[in-house]
């Protein structure tokens, strides 16, 4: 977040807006001290049901749709870190994040419809990752998780719970809040033991980000 805070005011245009959602069950509660921490000028909320997550179909976060002033969708569904990262040690080492995907936000800021980096609608509607039924009943299933834990029935928020990671068990952002619910959080060895094994399988944890250095 400090660093698209310092892109966001190295853009400096009134009509440039960034969203930042956190998705966690766990609400302001949670995710309050994070943004305060953080002191962004740009638009934050909380998302506890992840329904723009699921909206959207992403797998992790953090991702992003480039929404243009007439509302049409530009790009989606990409990593959208502002340099690139390391995270781990060794052979279970993930490398995510790019240093060219914030020079390419603003580019698309001073450019619009004409920066290169604008994505016609078909691959635009071709990068939508479609959701089988399955994910569909996952997220109903989370959502009546989350409705339970609130009104303190633990029993039944475990059993929706359990049942949205069996019907969409490659959603790294259900992964991620399970563990957020352990002692452990979302950034130890678990978390690491679990994505090495996603990405051994071939699967994306990031979807590859379509961008040249320009």
């Amino acid at each position: 977040m400090p660093v698209w805070q310092q892109v966001y005011e190295e853009i400096n245009d009134p009509d440039f807006v960034i969203l930042c959602a956190a998705e966690d069950t766990g609400g302001e509660a949670v995710a309050g001290p994070i943004f305060d921490a953080a002191n962004p000028t740009y638009i934050q909320i909380v998302d506890e049901n992840h329904v723009i997550s699921s909206a959207f179909n992403f797998v992790n976060v953090p991702s992003a749709a480039w929404i243009d002033e007439e509302g049409r969708i530009v790009r989606i569904d990409e990593g959208t870190y502002a340099k690139t990262h390391v995270m781990g040690d060794g052979e279970q080492s993930i490398t995510f994040g790019t240093d060219v995907y914030a020079p390419a936000v603003k580019d698309w800021v001073a450019k619009g419809a004409a920066s290169a980096y604008v994505q016609p609608g078909s691959t635009v509607t071709g990068n939508i990752r479609k959701h089988s039924f399955d994910q569909l009943k996952a997220d109903a299933a989370f959502r009546l998780a989350n409705l339970f834990r609130a009104h303190g029935q633990k029993d039944k928020a475990e059993q929706y719970w359990d049942l949205a990671q069996s019907l969409n068990p490659d959603s790294i952002n259900f992964i991620r809040q399970n563990l957020t619910l352990t002692e452990e959080g979302s950034g130890g060895e678990t978390f690491m033991k679990v994505v090495g094994e996603y990405v051994s399988q071939g699967k994306d944890y990031y979807r590859p980000l379509d961008i040249e250095q320009a």
